[in-house]
């Protein structure tokens, strides 16, 4: 049977556009249906703008710092608007980028709500196409928990859009959005608030890293109640908003964020009219080759409930590509020792192991630790630490993980992350001579196992 196409991609997020751009260039006939912006998440509402905000809120400090190095910048003021359209002007940059990586790839651009009609059938604007395959890949989409007055809180999307800086602002989760986007309104100035269910934040991540990162964001002023929550959110006649907290204590702020989740999304994508079967959590069940139940419906990124980094998509997505369409340059993506960063202030860089992990997963662990006050604060008043970590297997000497908080974390430990998968020992971190002075030196000048 002929088929309009080989490959009908459903989303234009990193993922989609990745197994789009290459399987055109192993010389399937591709299509990509999109209804909201080039890039997805990432670029428009995820990673992309939230590090040029994380960029924003860190001069605060710097103006600050500079001061103990001779410069006199008088008093700094910011202006959000400044901010948004700038931010705005770059992501539409972006979006022209990834449309002229699309199409120079010979990919069919379709915008609009594409929706499934049959296993190897796709309607959109009116128009229906068949396709050999077809490769679901339309991202998550953030959650709000059905709290009385909901509505008047914002997600994620609509924090990159707000008319002006709240005032005050109450931060909702424990996760890596809500860190970082406490952290981002903390630093341009707001008076923020971060309120998380549990005992700590970031769960799943190194203790000491956990620890950590709360004592340096009290430093820095931050309001944080762990094991609160909201029981309801009442809008008053000015215009801020009364929170009643469980328990009864009353909170009063201008704005309150939900970071608490987010889901796959696969609204009005016709799942009902095909075999494809969901999970418990309401992500679609794929095997190892990302197809669903089934057989020409496939799915990556974070509709399929997995490690849901754009790297992942983007590795997920070339993986599928190539298996597809050029199966001698395949190989599978390998889900150990992903390395990410959290752009909290300070920034948290990790791959590897917990301490925790590794324990439970029966190693016998030696933790090399240390903390220290980076060398650009000495000639300032800033007592922020530096936490950097490994994890190390006592029996082969294989460093199992590498954890840091502080300045550049992530671009620390990225390099790291090549070793960790390398399989260096710490005797190889040893014997590696360090690039002085720098913070990143501490990982290769650590000697004495801390006591547990």
């Amino acid at each position: 049977m002929a088929y309009d196409f080989d490959l009908f991609v459903i989303g234009a997020g990193s993922g989609g556009v990745r197994a789009a751009r290459f399987a055109a260039r192993f010389g399937a006939k591709v299509a990509v249906a999109e209804s909201r912006y080039l890039g997805g998440t990432c670029v428009n509402v995820g990673c992309v703008p939230k590090k040029l905000m994380v960029y924003s809120a860190h001069f605060s400090e710097d103006f600050e710092h500079a001061k103990g190095f001779g410069w006199s910048v008088g008093k700094p003021g910011f202006d959000w608007s400044t901010l948004i359209a700038n931010k705005d002007r770059e992501i539409n940059r972006l979006n022209g980028i990834y449309r002229k990586l699309l199409v120079d790839s010979g990919v069919t651009l379709l915008e609009g709500h594409a929706k499934i009609v049959g296993a190897q059938k796709v309607e959109i604007n009116g128009h229906t196409y068949s396709a050999e395959r077809i490769l679901i890949a339309t991202g998550g989409w953030p959650q709000i928990p059905d709290v009385p007055g909901r509505e008047h809180a914002i997600s994620s999307n609509e924090a990159f859009f707000l008319k002006e800086l709240p005032k005050r602002i109450v931060v909702v989760g424990g996760g890596y959005i809500a860190v970082e986007f406490a952290s981002i309104f903390n630093g341009l100035g707001a008076d923020t608030t971060l309120v998380y269910r549990g005992e700590l934040f970031l769960r799943g991540f190194d203790g000491s890293v956990r620890k950590h990162l709360h004592e340096e964001l009290l430093k820095r002023h931050m309001g944080i109640r762990f094991n609160s929550d909201i029981s309801r959110i009442d809008k008053q006649s000015d215009g801020s908003l009364l929170l009643t907290m469980k328990g009864g204590e009353a909170l009063e702020t201008d704005c309150v964020f939900y970071a608490t989740g987010r889901r796959p999304m696969l609204d009005n994508l016709g799942l009902e009219s095909v075999d494809v079967k969901l999970d418990k959590h309401g992500y679609i069940e794929v095997d190892k080759h990302y197809q669903s139940s089934e057989p020409s419906i496939l799915a990556i990124g974070d509709v399929i409930g997995g490690v849901q980094l754009t790297p992942v998509a983007l590795a997920e997505g070339m993986a599928l590509a190539r298996r597809l369409f050029k199966p001698e340059q395949y190989r599978p993506v390998d889900y150990n020792h992903i390395p990410t960063a959290v752009f909290s202030l300070p920034n948290i860089g990790t791959v590897g192991l917990t301490e925790e992990a590794a324990i439970e997963a029966g190693h016998e662990v030696q933790i090399f630790e240390s903390r220290f006050r980076p060398m650009k604060l000495t000639l300032t008043d800033d007592q922020e630490r530096t936490l950097m970590k490994l994890v190390v297997d006592a029996k082969t000497d294989r460093v199992l993980g590498c954890h840091m908080v502080g300045p550049d974390a992530g671009e620390i430990v990225q390099s790291l992350a090549i070793a960790i998968k390398a399989g260096a020992t710490k005797q190889v971190f040893d014997d590696t001579i360090g690039v002085h002075p720098t913070a990143a030196e501490e990982f290769v000048t650590m000697r004495t196992p801390v006591q547990r």
